[in-house]
């Protein structure tokens, strides 16, 4: 029989489902998987202002998905 997951278990699922549902944060992702990136490379590489960059980065820290050094 499967185990059913528990309810803080699903609301963490659907936080980063959440996370992960806004385009801009999926292209910033994608360019980071390429390699280590400081905000001013992320920007030039996704053409997007480094106010915008920096907000949705505050996000997927908040969310534990990208750390920082």
């Amino acid at each position: 029989m499967k185990e059913k997951l528990h309810d803080d278990a699903l609301e963490l699922i659907a936080r980063r489902f959440r996370i992960l549902s806004d385009p801009n944060r999926l292209k910033i992702l994608n360019t980071i998987g390429e390699g280590e990136m400081n905000v001013s490379e992320i920007v030039a590489a996704t053409g997007m202002s480094q106010a915008n960059v920096s907000r949705h980065l505050g996000m997927l820290l908040s969310a534990g998905v990208v750390s920082r050094r």
